[in-house]
């Protein structure tokens, strides 16, 4: 993982607010309202809690914003062995031989080669919230079996829980977007 940006901090001290602490996002800034009786100690220890804790939040909700290709291919691996493994005819799902990130396809999310092993996903998808990456992924995974998009394919891709959903959302973001892509990862 690369380094953790620091967010632009905005304290606001608050006569009103006795012992408690709050924090929240207004754009790219971190406002975070402390009692006005607070030392600056006290702040000091407050603002380096709550940067933490966002980075933390942020990391859960976009987790391939910060993501390396090994992590990438970890998650990917992780995915196969909690919804695929036991639909692999000797209990183990194959795993690719390389998943990375590239640039910016035109007309795909991400796309698998199963001949060679390997999976490429679209830095696009850097920014979507993780439900959506791992749909993405366990899509590419299923290719490592079934080429095509036949019944065969959507069983094996349907015990993801919330493809359908994610299905939805690449829809979404594509057309808000004017992107010429398909909801699926590998369809124009």
């Amino acid at each position: 993982m690369g380094p953790v940006e620091e967010p632009q901090v905005v304290v606001r001290r608050s006569a009103r607010r006795k012992r408690t602490i709050g924090a929240r996002q207004e754009g790219d800034t971190l406002v975070v309202s402390i009692p006005a009786s607070a030392s600056r100690a006290q702040e000091e220890r407050w603002v380096a809690e709550m940067i933490a804790k966002m980075q933390r939040s942020e990391a859960r909700r976009r987790p391939g914003r910060a993501a390396g290709d090994a992590e990438l291919a970890a998650r990917a691996d992780a995915l196969a062995r909690d919804h695929l493994d036991a639909a692999g005819p000797d209990g183990r799902w194959p795993r690719p031989d390389g998943v990375r990130w590239v640039p910016p396809m035109r007309t795909r999310w991400a796309s698998c080669t199963p001949t060679e092993g390997t999976i490429r996903v679209s830095e696009r998808l850097r920014e979507v919230p993780g439900w959506v990456l791992d749909h993405v992924l366990v899509h590419e995974l299923v290719h490592l079996r079934e080429p095509g998009h036949g019944p065969a394919f959507r069983a094996l891709e349907a015990r993801y829980p919330r493809s359908e959903r994610a299905i939805g959302y690449l829809e979404g973001l594509s057309d808000g977007a004017g992107l010429d892509i398909g909801s699926e990862p590998d369809e124009a």
